[in-house]
């Protein structure tokens, strides 16, 4: 079994829309929303994912939300079908934390493969989980988000060594870092430099949930991209649909 985002009490996160960050910005994809999170990011955009009512750990709304109304649990099988009758052939795995559950997503890509086998897969993880080994081989893209220090975790739990060392040795791997401030792209040089990554595959992302917010960040971000190497990368679904579920 799977356990899923809602994006009403009862509809599982699966949808198709437009990829909204990262390397494949723009491209017509089909997105499938698991619950639950390793991590716990105080501007987090989709804490509805694990900040459910009794967990305490910091977040900027302080909300907490029902579990009853923002989880539920689908077999691999019906998810697949789900997947493969929407028309984009660009999966997106997203989360939370979707490699919290590798093993149930490695038999839902294997089903869905078997339906229809010219799915590109990639998988959104914030860099500190292992894909386990039935999964591994069936993506084709892993878009690595480390969290740094302003997020409000740990970094004994959020940048594992050995794990952001795998991630970049591997050539499926592209790094996303979110940036509030020009300060944090300094922890970002560290890491780019301990890990050898190359500047190419690295995209900086401004941290907000509007507009306003992230053409503001945009706007020193692009000279800080241009003079490392890097690439910037927006947050597409903001613009067109706003800070919503199911986009």
């Amino acid at each position: 079994m799977l356990t899923l985002a809602t994006t009403t009490p009862g509809e599982p996160e699966i949808f198709a829309s437009l990829q909204g960050e990262g390397a494949s910005v723009g491209r017509p994809s089909t997105f499938v929303r698991l619950s639950r999170c390793n991590l716990a990011c105080h501007w987090c955009d989709t804490a509805y994912t694990w900040r459910f009512t009794g967990d305490n750990r910091p977040h900027t709304d302080d909300l907490a939300f029902p579990r009853e109304d923002n989880q539920v649990k689908l077999n691999e099988a019906e998810v697949a079908a789900r997947v493969a009758a929407l028309a984009p052939d660009r999966l997106v795995l997203t989360g939370g934390e979707p490699l919290l559950q590798g093993a149930a997503l490695a038999r839902m890509v294997t089903a869905l493969k078997a339906l229809r086998p010219e799915f590109h897969v990639e998988i959104e993880t914030n860099g500190s989980v292992a894909a386990p080994a039935a999964l591994d081989p069936l993506i084709d893209q892993f878009n690595v988000s480390p969290k740094l220090a302003h997020s409000g975790n740990p970094a004994s739990l959020a940048l594992v060594p050995e794990r952001l060392a795998a991630y970049a040795a591997d050539p499926r791997a592209f790094f996303k870092f979110v940036i509030a401030e020009a300060s944090d792209v300094a922890q970002v040089l560290d890491l780019v430099a301990t890990h050898a990554i190359a500047p190419g595959r690295v995209y900086l992302m401004p941290e907000g949930r509007d507009s306003a917010t992230l053409w503001s960040r945009a706007r020193w971000m692009g000279d800080l991209c241009a003079a490392n190497g890097f690439n910037f990368t927006d947050r597409l679904h903001i613009h067109l649909w706003g800070d919503t579920r199911g986009t």
